[in-house]
């Protein structure tokens, strides 16, 4: 079977309207399902048994018939931290097993000891729990490690070079890549090829034993040099490294590559549904070669897995290289991973992305073959879908000015306050209410007010009256402005008896009502607004350094006015500020009575396309 390129298309999908019809709330198509629900009219895996454990085709065949329907796995190489493109692969992965009855595997795939590492499996585990999924069913962990296999890939080794389906091969990695040939020119064969059993099981042995250098020698598939699928002229398949790995240490200093590790890790944990991104499409026929001629050796039974590859998420204004976010990270242009302009799942997760938010977006991009870039929008138009419905509300002043109630002493008398009470969700009143209070002087946004309005403004200016919403009318009747002639504050009038809620609300017919706070009753606390961190919809492109594409507005960092009771959000807790956006108590730096927030989302789109 030769390759197929799958080609991009150059423009981005754009997205979905916001409002709850159409498209954006409808499934998108998943090639998948119709696979899975085939085989499972066929009863292709049917008579499949399983031992309970991962194992060969004794150890299974000694079982019962395998109680999942299908079985499906999620399996990172522990190198890095998981983004949002492996989000939706989880989804694909953990969501499919559990719609048809299923199991989904949770596998490290660590058979490269050089670049994995603990912490990113536990950072893993955890973002795969939080995303809503688990591994665990009828009381059994499904949780793997490729390590864990070794023995068995080994063994698979020695079964193709007794097949003289294996070579080892002393080329060096320059002479190897001279050989190979083009995808026009077919490959030159080994002068080692032609070893015999004997000598390729006595070399594999020695390697397994640490008697040659690392890049001295390697074990190769023998298939046929001249393919026009260059992933099958004789891939290598064991070389020689000489590094603790984190989960078998020095047990062992020869590593099979992933291209012959994945397709028996499948096997030994009768994965039915092998589900990859399109990258791996040109692997497929190495894939099957190998089950096929392990099965003939008696290592595996049938049915084998098949695998299926989709198209990867490509959102525009992100990168998801791990080589390109670590130099982000290692070059402090982001304050780490869990930097919430980050894509990664625990910046997502810092930003004040939910779960839920995530899964919307991977249903409803679905899975295709056609390669496509998602406009950034989807996966923010997901997050306000989700929260729209969910998140109590609060007032926050952001770029503030302020307002002196100058009538306040006639209106109230010696009183130093009014009380002013909000729905916490204006459809919602099961959730209760917000309690504050309204003060002589007050903290509304800069732009609430205009000394000299443009044609069409209906806020704040002299002479015009608004409400303050949840309170009284006012009219502006002037301001105060320091030497340089800034606006320092707004003074203006209460109008009596135009309370919202009360019998007179209706008396003065006004055209805007404006967010505020109370300057002596409020919440003093740090917000961070974030924004894209690039400002090229392909900052990876080829044709530019991804560097110079980092947006120098993604972040800022103020000091805004809230409504008092925020002063009891906890880390995690998510509110809409009214005219802003959606944000969301940071899970690191919030203190008990002192919480910082992070914008999530804006209200809309306000992104210059």
């Amino acid at each position: 079977m030769g390759y197929v390129d799958s080609k991009f298309r150059e423009e981005p999908v754009s997205a979905p309207n916001e409002k709850k019809t159409g498209p954006a709330v409808v499934p998108a198509a998943n090639f998948l399902r119709n696979i899975i629900e085939r085989d499972l009219e066929e009863g292709v895996y049917a008579q499949r048994r399983w031992g309970g454990t991962p194992g060969d085709a004794a150890h299974h065949l000694a079982g019962a018939t395998d109680p999942a329907r299908i079985r499906t796995r999620f399996p990172p190489e522990p190198n890095g931290y998981l983004h949002v493109g492996h989000a939706k692969s989880i989804c694909l992965n953990f969501g499919l097993a559990q719609d048809y009855g299923g199991v989904c595997h949770m596998r490290f795939d660590d058979t490269n000891p050089e670049k994995e590492e603990q912490e990113y499996v536990d950072s893993m585990l955890d973002v795969i729990r939080w995303l809503g999924f688990s591994w665990e069913n009828n009381a059994t962990s499904h949780l793997y490690h490729a390590s864990n296999y070794f023995d068995y890939m080994f063994r698979a080794a020695q079964l193709l070079i007794e097949r003289g389906l294996a070579y080892v091969d002393q080329q060096s990695a320059e002479q190897m890549r001279d050989n190979r040939g083009t995808l026009t020119e077919p490959g030159k064969d080994s002068i080692w090829r032609e070893r015999s059993v004997e000598e390729n099981l006595r070399l594999f042995q020695e390697m397994r034993e640490g008697r040659h250098a690392e890049g001295s020698m390697v074990l190769r598939a023998k298939i046929d040099m001249s393919s026009p699928n260059i992933n099958l002229r004789d891939p290598a398949i064991y070389r020689i490294r000489f590094a603790e790995h984190h989960n078998t240490g020095n047990l062992w200093c020869i590593y099979p590559m992933y291209t012959f590790a994945h397709p028996i890790e499948d096997a030994l944990e009768q994965i039915t549904h092998s589900i990859c991104t399109l990258e791996f499409e040109a692997q497929r026929p190495f894939y099957d070669w190998l089950l096929n001629h392990l099965a003939d050796a008696g290592l595996f039974s049938r049915p084998l897995p098949r695998q299926y590859e989709f198209a990867r998420l490509n959102l525009t204004y992100i990168v998801t290289s791990k080589r390109k976010l670590k130099q982000l990270v290692d070059e402090k242009r982001v304050d780490g991973w869990d930097d919430p302009r980050m894509p990664t799942l625990v910046g997502l997760r810092r930003r004040g992305y939910t779960p839920e938010s995530l899964r919307l977006l991977a249903e409803r991009t679905g899975a295709s073959k056609a390669n496509s870039w998602i406009d950034y929008s989807w996966l923010e138009i997901a997050l306000r879908d989700d929260l729209e419905e969910k998140v109590p509300r609060a007032m926050a002043v952001i770029d503030p000015v302020k307002v002196k109630l100058i009538n306040w002493a006639a209106v109230f008398g010696n009183e130093s306050r009014d009380a002013s009470v909000a729905p916490a969700h204006p459809h919602h009143p099961q959730m209760g209410s917000r309690h504050f209070h309204l003060t002589p002087e007050l903290w509304i946004e800069r732009d609430d007010f205009q000394e000299v309005p443009p044609k069409g403004y209906r806020r704040l200016y002299p002479g015009n009256m608004a409400r303050l919403k949840y309170s009284y009318v006012i009219q502006c009747i002037g301001c105060e402005k320091d030497v340089d002639g800034n606006v320092t504050t707004v003074l203006a009038e209460l109008i009596p008896d135009t309370k919202s809620g009360t019998p007179g609300a209706d008396s003065v017919k006004v055209k805007s009502a404006i967010t505020w706070v109370s300057a002596s009753d409020c919440l003093r606390a740090q917000v961070r607004l974030y924004d894209r961190l690039f400002v090229d919809a392909q900052p990876d492109s080829r044709t530019r350094n991804f560097i110079d594409s980092l947006n120098p507005n993604s972040k800022r960092v103020i000091n805004a006015y809230l409504e008092p009771g925020l002063a009891n959000a906890k880390p995690d807790d998510r509110f809409q500020f009214e005219r802003h956006g959606y944000f969301v108590a940071d899970r690191k730096d919030s203190v008990e009575g002192a919480p910082v927030f992070n914008l999530a989302v804006e209200l809309k789109d306000s992104w210059t396309k």
